[in-house]
């Protein structure tokens, strides 16, 4: 993709330079050359001559009068340029077809009829050589001179000079060049004024082209319009993000300079310190370095610095527990780039990673000395850093351990926020492309390694969090580090997803989003020990509470506390309570509080063979008591206790019933559960968003708590005990249901559903919760449409509204819809160009799926209509194929500029650009996106393939893991957008037919003003009411008019200005295309001796310039 982007920017340079060549060069050039020669005679155009027309032709305008010029054979190298003032001509006769100059072409007294078999036996030069030519640039004597005071004559009146060939080698001749001759003697006569006028209202007419290719060009805008009002305005997520405060302060460490480091010039190191907390500079806690990203500020490490400061202090410091586990502040660290631009640059990225490596050899250093640190004397000195890093600080982050100078252990863990993993987000430098390579193959290696010894990342964790479908700087699914990072050592998350946080995010609001810094913080107090050396806990102890923190607890391979749990209560129930326990029913409690004593209810646990495809659910809006509290609900799971676990004496005892009381009452040893609660957002009929308001003020989130039939296979009851003590209006729903009631699988595919939809209807004895998987809908370009309907249940009797959890197994995506009737559906799956994971899922974890809560107390069915939002889809085009968008127009230039020169390689007119594209639309373009069609088809094979359906067949021994398989073409292997080429080709023609037939200068003229046009020429030094001027055929003593001006500016500034923004030599250019869009303007003293007058400077400013052109493409 970058060599494509980079081969269009200098196709284009070139392109403007050849159009610019051909169509400025028509006037200049003899007769015969404006109607067209033959290819067998177009050596007498001279090199020389071509060079210093590419600048005379400008703004298609053509220069009379007595200039003298020379070409590579003249031999009036020596005279000098006249100043006498020159006349500037409408290049009308440029792009004219041969056939009106041969209707009209007429015996003239210069015609020398060449014999036919002169012109047979013509013989061209072998390729490579060139003959010699010279014209005569002096005007016709035949012609009238140029009144100085007639002022306001026409243009189409000025006459042409006679360019006369010299050429002693092949003298004029053939039916063309008899022809021409016979149209130059007849410009002595006067033309049909409205003939001509029809003709030039043809040229400039914008919708001179074909109904294919206005069609054609119509169809394409119009499909850009949509693809862009799409990515706007449907699809698009709520911002819940609250703001967050601090009082930053920064301490610049002068101690790391250039004896460290010889990027200490460039970049600095700063510690963070809080105001009102932080006292002295001092370091007590374990260190954290942040790194900023592309144009990154060190300061943007304030907000989550602020809260953990805040955080330790407020909450903490006060608990000895904590203190006891290790627990110490955090020092957090932050690099000033300057704002480098990392994401553009490769060698960039990788000073920066050398820069930070001697930054953490500073770093550690400073805590062996006394001076700089206040940490107990019982703490060992750390030996690693903690790595925070945003944006392309990410991928810095994991470049620095293999970089040379990286210290071994130095780094074990990483937690990076929208930082582009998986791929480069784009793709101009071919370096920054290499390294991405290099740094993915180095970790996908270290990671296969068999034995941990020979694994130098095994210590090594990393957490990617990304922001989903706000953050419209980098893909969210470029995020993904499946494709590097094993399950063991790392994982990518979304913002969605996470437990309070549950709202999407932009590529700036994750660094100061109130909610998401609040839970970020707390993850790294909990896996910060201070007691270690690493200042980190093991491994998979940090793995388990990242996931803990990060994820919703509801996925397959989230880890249950209540096995490793100790009993905490003893219960002693009567024969007649346990005779009254509800056996696999559904258990719904209202108004919790409503009795002034402690009320517990029991549900029995199913124990038959059954039950092993069974779970058990609650759900509830009040809080879970862990064993010390005192608050309205707790739940246990009970089993029955043995003749040891009644000595304890940390056992809460409770009696449940009359007859407890009785010698013969069971007695049930209980486990508390809160510490699996998964927190959900709520969902009432007041609720519209899932995330707590700006304000923070809403309602308190729901627990859920779901354990599999072997997580309790143990217990043989779950106790729910009421223990408010004042009427609440809190609810509980808990329910045992089977795998062939709560889960269905549905294998539409987006095909199908695009074209149908999708009906599904849940009965009314449903379970509280209903699990609907999508296997096939797992693509992050298709947008769905979900509804749902339930007409006969009253929203006064609800516990609570529906509520749907969208999530993807690989990577952990969830989204909360509450309130749910109407919901727009999009995730972050299959995306295009990204590399298959490390391990291929199973079948049962791939694709879409729906989690739907709805409360079981109506007994009404309920109706799911699910269907493709086609017109959303189109938004997911745009951050997806921004780089094809901008690459695929090379293809579309390539065919029309080709059609051009074939063209004028056989009649020598060099048509326009709609007309080749007119051309190329009826033959080239449809075979050419036919084949890439046909050609993306056959490369889509299975997951594991590496080359697709066609080519596997011929390599059956391919290895299992191709990561580079996504990287052609459309880069998915989903058959079903076979349609993106042929729609990206259309679009790329539509802008392409628009942007070569709207009049940019008609823009520019309102864009610029008057006040622009005298603000350039009072810079360039030029009085537009004094000096003469020579614009558009006037005479020394015309107004300059602001359109002509503003449009002479534009034909040459824009393309110039386009350019000078992508090549490394801007300089050159830029100056170059301004002086070159005024200098006819300028005073004729000026314009004629310092410019035109010069043959040599001419020839040598446009020979640089090509040179410019092409050398860049080779840098």
């Amino acid at each position: 993709m970058y060599k494509l982007m980079r081969l269009r920017w200098n196709f284009l340079t070139t392109y403007l330079l050849c159009q610019e060549a051909f169509q400025a060069s028509g006037p200049f050039l003899p007769k015969q050359r404006a109607v067209g020669i033959p290819p067998n005679n177009r050596q007498h155009l001279s090199s020389d001559t071509i060079v210093g027309l590419c600048l005379q032709g400008h703004s298609a305008v053509r220069v009379t009068g007595p200039m003298k010029g020379r070409s590579s054979a003249s031999s009036e190298d020596s005279v000098e340029p006249s100043h006498k003032p020159l006349v500037v001509e409408e290049a009308w006769l440029l792009n004219r077809p041969r056939s009106d100059f041969e209707h009209h072409a007429q015996p003239g007294p210069d015609a020398s009829p060449r014999s036919k078999e002169q012109d047979d036996t013509a013989t061209p030069l072998p390729t490579g050589a060139r003959r010699s030519a010279s014209f005569n640039w002096k005007s016709d004597t035949s012609q009238p001179a140029v009144d100085s005071s007639d002022q306001t004559q026409s243009i189409s009146t000025h006459q042409p000079p006679s360019l006369t060939s010299t050429s002693p080698d092949r003298p004029p001749g053939g039916k063309r060049a008899e022809a021409a001759r016979h149209d130059a003697a007849s410009t002595d006569g006067k033309h049909d004024p409205s003939q001509q006028h029809e003709y030039r209202a043809a040229l400039r007419s914008p919708f001179s082209v074909t109904l294919m290719a206005f069609m054609t060009a119509v169809l394409g805008i119009t499909l850009l319009y949509a693809i862009v009002d799409s990515s706007w305005s449907r699809q698009v997520e709520e911002k819940g993000c609250r703001m967050s405060y601090m009082r930053p302060s920064y301490v610049r460490l002068h101690e790391f300079d250039t004896e460290h480091t010889h990027f200490a010039t460039k970049y600095s190191l700063y510690l963070y310190r809080e105001q009102g907390i932080d006292t002295n500079n001092k370091l007590r806690g374990a260190p954290v370095l942040f790194i900023p990203g592309n144009a990154g500020s060190y300061k943007q490490v304030r907000p989550v610095a602020a809260e953990a400061a805040n955080y330790f202090h407020d909450a903490l410091q006060q608990d000895p527990d904590t203190t006891a586990r290790g627990v110490r502040p955090l020092d957090f660290f932050t690099v000033d780039f300057n704002e480098d631009i990392t994401a553009f640059h490769g060698q960039t990225m990788l000073d920066q990673a050398d820069y930070l490596n001697e930054a953490i050899r500073f770093i550690l250093a400073l805590y062996q000395d006394p001076r700089m640190t206040s940490r107990g004397v019982d703490l060992p000195e750390p030996t690693s850093v903690l790595i925070l890093g945003h944006s392309m600080g990410g991928i810095v982050a994991r470049t620095m351990l293999t970089m040379p100078n990286y210290q071994s252990n130095s780094i074990n863990t990483i937690i990076t926020m929208s930082a582009p993993h998986a791929r480069a987000p784009v793709t101009f430098d071919g370096q920054i492309v290499s390294i991405y390579n290099d740094i993915n193959n180095y970790w996908r290696q270290a990671y296969a390694q068999k034995w941990a010894n020979d694994n130098p990342l095994w210590h090594v964790t990393l957490v990617s969090i990304a922001g989903g479908g706000l953050d419209t700087v980098v893909p969210s699914d470029y995020a993904n580090i499946e494709s590097l990072v094993p399950e063991t050592n790392g994982f990518t998350v979304f913002t969605t997803g996470i437990p309070t946080v549950w709202t999407s995010m932009d590529h700036q609001a994750i660094l100061w989003c109130d909610q998401f810094r609040k839970v970020l913080t707390r993850a790294i107090f909990d896996v910060i020990d201070a007691r270690r050396p690493s200042q980190t806990k093991p491994r998979a102890e940090r793995m388990r509470m990242f996931k803990k923190r990060f994820l919703t607890g509801m996925e397959m391979s989230a880890e249950k506390a209540l096995s490793n749990n100790e009993p905490t209560t003893l219960l002693t129930v009567g024969d007649d309570f346990l005779a009254s326990a509800a056996h696999g029913e559904q258990l719904v409690l209202r108004d919790l509080g409503g009795k002034p004593e402690l009320e517990a209810h029991l549900l029995r646990i199913p124990s038959d063979r059954l039950s092993n495809g069974m779970q058990f659910n609650l759900l509830t809006n009040s809080p879970l008591d862990s064993p010390s509290e005192h608050g309205h609900l707790e739940v246990l799971f009970c089993s029955p206790a043995g003749h040891q676990s009644l000595q304890s004496s940390e056992l809460v005892h409770l009696k449940l019933g009359p007859l407890s009381d009785q010698v013969d009452a069971v007695k049930l040893l209980c486990k508390n559960a809160a510490a699996d609660q998964i927190l959900l957002p709520a969902s009432t009929d007041l609720t519209a968003q899932p995330f707590v308001s700006k304000t923070g003020q809403g309602h308190l989130p729901f627990i859920f708590l779901q354990y599999d039939m072997e997580d309790i296979a143990e217990y043989l009851y779950v106790a729910v005990i009421d223990k408010a003590a004042k009427p609440t209006s809190a609810f509980v729903v808990a329910d045992f249901s089977s795998e062939t009631q709560a889960k269905r699988i549905q294998t539409v595919g987006a095909g199908r559903l695009a074209a149908l939809g999708l009906t599904m209807t849940l009965p009314g004895d449903r379970p509280m919760t209903t699990e609907v998987k999508f296997p096939n809908l797992k693509s992050s370009l298709v947008a769905l449409h979900l509804e749902i309907h339930s007409p006969a249940c009253s929203s006064k009797q609800l516990l609570f509204s529906p509520m749907i959890r969208q999530y993807l197994a690989h990577p952990h995506e969830s989204r909360f819809y509450v309130n749910a009737r109407r919901v727009d559906l999009s995730m972050h799956g299959a995306a295009p160009f990204l590399p298959p994971p490390l391990t291929p899922s199973r079948a049962n974890d791939q694709g879409l799926s729906l989690q739907i809560w709805t409360d079981p107390t109506c007994e009404s069915s309920l109706e799911i209509r699910l269907t493709v939002d086609i017109l959303g889809s189109l938004g997911k085009l745009v951050i997806r194929y921004r780089t094809v968008f901008a690459a695929f127009p090379l293809l579309i230039v390539s065919l029309v500029l080709r059609k051009q020169f074939r063209v004028y390689d056989s009649t020598g007119v060099f048509i326009s650009f709609s007309d080749s594209l007119d051309s190329c639309l009826k033959q080239s373009l449809p075979l050419v996106l036919l084949s890439l069609t046909l050609l993306s088809l056959s490369l889509r094979g299975s997951e594991t393939s590496t080359t697709g359906i066609l080519w596997d067949s011929w390599d059956a021994n391919a290895p299992t893991t191709d990561f580079h398989s996504n990287d052609l073409l459309t880069g998915t292997r989903d058959s079903f957008f076979w349609f993106l080429v042929p729609l990206i080709g259309v679009v790329c023609i539509g802008t392409g037919w628009a942007s070569s037939s709207v009049d940019v200068s008609i823009l520019v003229h309102h864009l610029v003003g008057e006040g622009g046009i005298r603000l350039l020429a009072s810079l360039l030094g030029v009085d537009l009411h004094t000096q003469p001027i020579c614009l558009a055929g006037r005479v020394p003593g015309s107004t300059i008019t602001r359109s002509a001006l503003s449009e002479s500016l534009m034909k040459s500034g824009l393309p110039q200005a386009m350019i000078s923004t992508i090549t490394p030599i801007r300089s050159c250019f830029s100056c170059y295309g301004c002086y070159r869009s005024i200098y006819p303007y300028l005073p004729f003293g000026y314009a004629t001796s310092q410019f035109i007058g010069s043959p040599l400077s001419l020839r040598t400013t446009t020979f640089f310039r090509l040179c410019l052109s092409f050398s860049w493409s080779r840098t």
